[in-house]
């Protein structure tokens, strides 16, 4: 298997995802992250952050989102064969369920230390993650996936969803008395991805139905309005909030790119998921990718600014992984959609400035932000927190199809066994 990302031999008017040594290398970064992130994995309960090096880092802090990203993660790496991941599955399963969550209120508690509630906050977003989880390990085949997807999609339904909307409300005390009237574009952007998922695990109509209700409101509406770009706070009625600024990771002023590429790739599986009707889905989709890899790209150094003010200025300059992990699988989706040359120059830029400065080819995964002179730094990132981007970097660009990942991934496991 070779270890390559970069095409040995490929023709100038080729497209990497059709050549075998860039496959080949796909496939290959998927089992090295699968193995560096195999350390998480601790010996009583939960999971470990790692540092560079794949050491355990001192903070026992688990946040929901970790344990289930691991969770959905692992499902994707026991598809392909990857060692180890049905430990992993197993780990994140029984955390969710011992730990994360709440038997006084229910739902899902949004970060644990030890056996201490360290914030018992209920929030959508990760709540939509435990949807995701829950999906992707039926998928994989787990026991106990069923009765997750149930369980949380009962929460969702009962306390997030917002019917008259068409979209999930943020929020909660952990004794679901009201906590903020904040609304969010994030936690619904994610919120599809979870219900596609679980539409396509379940064949459940209302998932697909859902998703698309979130998605006409975001790309129909808002980024019509906004230069293809899309706000990312609002008020309790649906407004944007232009003056909104919190958690410079989680709630940043401005706009995301980042979120511009995810949605994008997400519209389109929610249009294939329909059987590719007639319509704008498509062309929407590049509105959205293409906007975003022209304003956040920066020209002299690579990578993409974090986030930019509404007329697409640059607010937060800072290059993280994500948002170079995210637009991949967003220009690999345009690709497997129409073959076009420009598509290309994009994806073939993106890996190439991956292996530069992001993939860490001596120990595995990848660094989540690097400086002004392209080295990694750790000024908002503790350590490699986060397998779940780069690893559907690697693996969403083997899948032939826009929808359905899960089911053609199974045959790379089976050519493994």
């Amino acid at each position: 298997m070779s270890d390559s990302l970069i095409p040995a031999s490929a023709a100038p008017d080729a497209f990497w995802i059709d050549d075998a040594g860039h496959r080949a290398g796909l496939l290959a970064e998927a089992h090295r992250q699968f193995a560096f992130f195999r350390a998480s994995l601790r010996p009583d309960a939960g999971f470990h952050t790692l540092d560079h090096a794949g050491a355990p880092m001192p903070d026992g802090t688990q946040e929901l989102h970790t344990t289930t990203r691991l969770v959905h993660s692992y499902a994707l790496g026991r598809l392909v064969g990857a060692e180890g991941a049905d430990a992993m599955i197993d780990q994140g399963m029984r955390y969710l369920a011992s730990h994360h969550g709440d038997r006084q209120h229910g739902g899902y508690l949004w970060a644990l230390n030890g056996e201490r509630v360290a914030d018992g906050r209920k929030l959508a977003y990760g709540h939509v993650f435990v949807l995701l989880a829950g999906a992707s390990a039926l998928q994989a085949g787990h026991p106990d996936a069923a009765g997750l997807i149930d369980d949380v999609w009962n929460v969702l339904e009962r306390h997030f969803w917002e019917e008259e909307r068409g979209l999930f409300r943020d929020e909660w005390n952990r004794d679901w008395t009201p906590f903020s009237t904040y609304r969010g574009m994030n936690a619904n952007m994610h919120g599809v991805e979870a219900l596609l998922t679980a539409h396509e695990a379940t064949g459940r109509a209302v998932f697909l139905d859902r998703a698309g209700r979130i998605l006409d409101f975001f790309v129909g509406r808002i980024a019509p309005q906004h230069g293809w770009r899309l706000p990312e706070h609002y008020t309790a009625e649906w407004r944007v909030d232009p003056a909104y600024a919190g958690n410079p990771m989680f709630r940043p002023a401005g706009t995301t790119p980042g979120h511009s590429f995810e949605l994008g790739r997400l519209l389109l599986q929610y249009w294939d998921l329909r059987g590719r009707p007639a319509g704008d889905a498509p062309a929407h989709a590049r509105r959205l990718i293409e906007q975003a890899l022209s304003d956040a790209w920066n020209a002299e150094r690579g990578g993409f600014a974090y986030t930019l003010d509404f007329s697409g200025r640059v607010a937060i300059g800072d290059r993280y992984w994500w948002p170079v992990t995210e637009a991949i699988g967003a220009v690999a989706a345009l690709i497997k959609l129409e073959r076009r040359a420009e598509d290309e120059r994009w994806y073939r830029r993106l890996w190439d400035f991956a292996e530069r400065h992001l993939i860490d080819r001596e120990r595995g995964g990848w660094y989540p932000e690097i400086g002004a002179d392209g080295r990694p730094v750790a000024i908002q990132f503790k350590g490699k927190p986060d397998i779940y981007h780069s690893v559907q970097a690697a693996l969403f660009p083997l899948a032939e199809g826009l929808s359905g990942h899960a089911e053609e991934l199974k045959s790379f496991g089976k050519a493994a066994a």
